[in-house]
C-alpha cells in the first residue's frame, strides 16, 4: 500500500471542508477524486503532501516511495528555455552522463591499475545509466513535450516568454519524467486540447506507478481511472470502477436510499394510521393493541432524508422566435497573423436546430472563427451570412463581455433595463447567487463564478442561435451536466468550441474539426467521429456526407408486463374492498353495541330474565366478531 488517508479532518474557520476522509492508494493504482467545487479535493491533495497539516487523522506513506505533485497553479519560472527546463528534471542521469564522459577522456590517458579503476567505476555508472533509460532520454523528453502539445520549434522558446498555460505543461512535463512512485494532478487537463489530453491518458494509463487525479474531464477519468474517491458535503465514498462506474453506482445509491427513506416514511404514516383508528374503535383490547403498536414505533431506527442532489442550477434558454432554415452561411474564410496562416477558404453550413462542435488543436483558430462570426474580430477575406430572424447569444470563455466594475446585479440591469428587481435577483438565484452575492464585483469572481454569470445573460438574450467559446471551463461536473441537459433541451441552433470530450459527445450532432488550416465534418456525436477520423482526415472533405448514428432505446427492465399489472391492479382493488367491507360491518357491529347497551340498561328488559339473557349471548357473539374484524382490518391493512 503506497497511501493510507485515515480520518482525515480540516475545519478553515468555521467551515468543515473535509470530516473523516479515508482511503487508500495502492501500487500502480489509478483514482480519482471527485466533488463539487468547493468540496474539499485540492485541499486533501496538498494535506497528503505536507503542504497543509490536517486538524485531525493521519497520513501514511510507504517508507521510501517517491511523490509528484502538481497543483492547478503550479508554473515553472525563469529563464531556461523549454527544452532546458524539462531537461532539468534528469539531473541523475545528466550528472551521470557528464561523468561517463569525463571518464571516457580519462582513459585515454591512463594505465594499468589507474586504469582499472576508471573503467569499474565508469561500468558501474554505465549500468545506472542504462537503468535510468538515459540512452533514449532525448527520446524521451521530445516525446513527452509533443505529447503535450509543443513543437520541436518551440523547444528553444524562454520560459519567461510562455503564457501561464504553457508554463503549466512544462511544469507538467517535468513532472512526468520523474516517474514518481505517486503522481498527484489537480486538474492537469485545464490548458491542453483535445490530441494533447489523447495523449496524457495513454501516458497514465500505461503508467507503472500510481495517479491520483482530480478532475472534472469524465472523458478523461474513464479512460484512466479504477477507483474513484467521491467528496460530498465533507465526507467520502469509495466506487471501484471508472467514472462511468461511479455514476451508475451513485445513483442506484441515491436512489435505493431514497426508495428505502420513502418505504420507512409510508410504513410509519400507516402505522400512525392504523394506532390512529384502533384508538377510535376505543375498546380496551383495540388501545392495548394501539399501545404496543406505539412502543414497536418508537423503537425503529429513523432513516435520514437523502440529501438532494446539488442541482439547484437550473438553466432554461428560450428562443424568443423561430429563425429561417438556414442560420450559418460561411464562404472562403481565411485568416492570418504574419506569416502564420490560421485557416484558408473555409466553408461552413449550419441548418437550424443543429448542435454542431468545432474542436481541434490549441493555436489553430477555433475561437478565431467565433469572434469574426461575432463581429469582434476581421476576416482576411471570405463572406459570413447569418439567416433571416437570427439572433446571436455570444459566450466568451475569457468573458470579456463582462464589466469588471460593476455588480453582478448591474451588470444583468444594464443589460436588460426592463427587468424589475424581483426577475434579476430570480434569475441569478437560478445560478446560485444569492443575498448579498449579487452584490459582488465581476472583478472578485472566480472564473466559474464568471462562467455560470455570463450564463445567466446568455438565458436572457432568448437568442435562437448560441455561440459558444468552451462553455465548461471552470464548472464542476454537476453544472456540467446541468449546461448539458439544457442545451440538449434548447430548440434553436448552436455552435460551440469545446475541449471536453464528454461534453461535446452528449450534445453535439455534428462535428468539424478544424486540422491542417482546413474544416472536416462528420455527423454524428463524438465517439463516432473518432471511429471514421482517420478516413476523413485522408479525404479532408469538408462537405463529406457519412451516415448518421442512431440509438436504439432498450426497454425498461422494471416495467410490467400488461399482465402482470392488471393482476397486480385486480389485487390491490379487491384488497381496497374487503377493507371496506371490514371497516362497514365494524362501524355496524359497534353501532348494534351501543343499542344493547341501551336496552339492557332499559329497566323494563333489566326484569325480563330471558331478554336480558337472549341481549347477552348476543353481544357476546357480536364482541367476539368485532375482534376477529379487528384482526382482519389489520392484516389488511398490512397487506395494502
Amino acid at each position: 500500500m503506497l497511501l493510507q488517508c485515515n480520518n482525515i479532518s480540516k475545519t478553515f474557520v468555521a467551515d468543515p471542508v473535509l470530516s473523516g476522509v479515508s482511503f487508500h492508494v495502492e501500487e500502480g493504482e489509478k483514482v480519482a477524486i471527485v466533488g463539487i467545487n468547493g468540496a474539499g479535493k485540492s485541499t486533501l491533495l496538498k494535506i497528503i503532501t505536507g503542504e497543509l497539516s490536517s486538524d485531525s487523522g493521519e497520513v501514511t506513506l510507504q517508507k521510501g516511495m517517491t511523490l509528484g505533485y502538481l497543483s492547478q497553479q503550479e508554473a515553472v519560472k525563469g529563464t531556461n528555455t523549454i527544452y532546458e527546463e524539462v531537461m532539468s528534471a534528469k539531473d541523475e542521469v545528466n550528472v551521470i552522463w557528464d561523468e561517463m564522459k569525463q571518464l571516457e577522456e580519462s582513459m585515454k590517458h591512463t594505465e594499468g591499475d589507474e586504469l582499472s579503476t576508471i573503467m569499474d567505476r565508469y561500468e558501474r555508472l554505465n549500468h545506472r545509466f542504462e537503468d535510468l533509460n538515459g540512452y533514449a532520454l532525448v527520446s524521451e523528453v521530445t516525446g513527452v513535450l509533443k505529447g503535450l502539445g509543443f513543437e520541436e520549434s518551440e523547444f528553444g522558446k524562454s520560459i519567461s516568454a510562455l503564457s501561464g498555460g504553457q508554463k503549466t505543461r512544462v511544469a507538467l512535463s517535468k513532472l512526468l519524467l520523474t516517474k514518481p512512485d505517486l503522481i498527484m494532478l489537480d486538474e492537469p487537463t485545464n490548458h491542453l486540447d483535445i490530441d494533447s489530453i489523447t495523449w496524457l491518458e495513454g501516458y497514465l494509463r500505461n503508467y507503472q506507478g500510481a495517479v491520483i487525479i482530480v478532475a472534472h474531464d469524465r472523458y478523461f477519468l474513464d479512460r484512466i481511472v479504477t477507483k474513484v474517491v467521491e467528496i460530498e458535503r465533507t465526507h467520502c465514498d469509495v466506487y471501484r470502477g471508472n467514472y462511468s462506474d461511479y455514476a451508475k453506482k451513485k445513483a442506484f445509491r441515491r436512489e435505493e436510499e431514497l426508495r428505502l427513506y420513502l418505504k420507512q416514511q409510508a410504513e410509519i404514516a400507516h402505522q400512525e394510521a392504523v394506532i390512529e383508528k384502533l384508538k377510535s374503535f376505543n375498546r380496551e383490547k383495540s388501545i392495548k393493541r394501539a399501545e404496543s403498536r406505539e412502543k414497536m414505533l418508537d423503537k425503529v431506527e429513523r432513516l435520514e432524508k437523502p440529501q438532494e442532489l446539488n442541482d439547484s442550477m437550473k438553466i432554461k434558454i428560450t428562443p424568443s422566435i423561430e429563425s429561417g432554415n438556414d442560420v450559418l452561411t460561411i464562404s472562403e474564410l481565411s485568416k492570418s497573423y504574419g506569416s502564420q496562416v490560421l485557416f484558408n477558404d473555409l466553408s461552413m453550413e449550419i441548418k437550424r436546430g443543429e448542435r454542431v462542435a468545432l474542436i481541434g488543436k490549441n493555436g489553430t483558430g477555433k475561437t478565431t472563427i467565433l469572434k469574426i462570426i461575432n463581429e469582434l474580430l476581421p476576416a482576411d477575406s471570405g463572406t459570413i451570412t447569418l439567416g433571416a430572424k437570427v439572433h446571436v447569444g455570444y459566450y466568451d470563455q475569457d468573458h470579456q463581455v463582462l464589466h469588471p466594475d460593476k455588480t453582478l446585479f448591474d451588470e444583468i440591469s444594464d443589460a436588460y433595463p426592463d427587468l424589475d428587481n424581483t426577475k434579476i435577483r430570480n434569475t441569478l438565484a437560478a445560478f446560485l447567487f444569492t443575498g448579498d452575492d449579487v452584490f459582488k464585483y465581476v472583478r472578485d469572481l472566480s472564473g466559474g463564478e464568471r462562467g455560470r454569470l455570463s450564463l445567466a445573460k446568455l438565458m436572457l438574450s432568448k437568442a435562437n442561435f448560441l455561440i459558444l467559446d468552451e462553455p465548461t471551463n471552470h464548472l464542476d461536473i454537476t453544472s456540467k451536466e446541468i449546461l448539458e441537459n439544457a442545451l440538449i433541451s434548447y430548440t434553436g441552433t448552436v455552435l460551440y468550441v469545446s475541449h471536453d470530450r464528454y461534453f461535446v459527445n452528449r450534445t453535439c450532432t455534428r462535428i468539424q474539426e478544424l486540422v491542417d488550416c482546413q474544416l472536416t465534418n462528420c455527423v454524428g456525436d463524438y465517439d463516432y467521429y473518432q471511429e471514421k477520423r482517420e478516413d476523413i482526415l485522408k479525404s479532408l472533405s469538408p462537405t463529406g456526407e457519412l451516415p448518421q448514428t442512431s440509438a436504439e432505446v432498450a426497454p425498461s427492465e422494471s416495467k410490467l408486463d400488461y399482465q402482470a399489472q392488471k393482476a397486480e391492479k385486480a389485487r390491490v382493488k379487491k384488497l381496497e374492498s374487503d377493507l371496506a367491507k371490514c371497516e362497514k360491518e365494524i362501524a355496524s357491529i359497534e353501532e348494534r353495541l351501543a343499542e344493547i347497551d341501551t336496552e339492557m340498561a332499559d329497566p323494563d328488559v333489566a326484569t325480563d330474565a330471558g331478554r336480558l339473557n337472549k341481549l347477552s349471548i348476543e353481544a357476546s357473539e357480536k364482541n367476539n366478531r368485532l375482534e376477529e374484524l379487528m384482526e382482519l382490518w389489520e392484516t389488511i391493512s398490512e397487506q395494502l
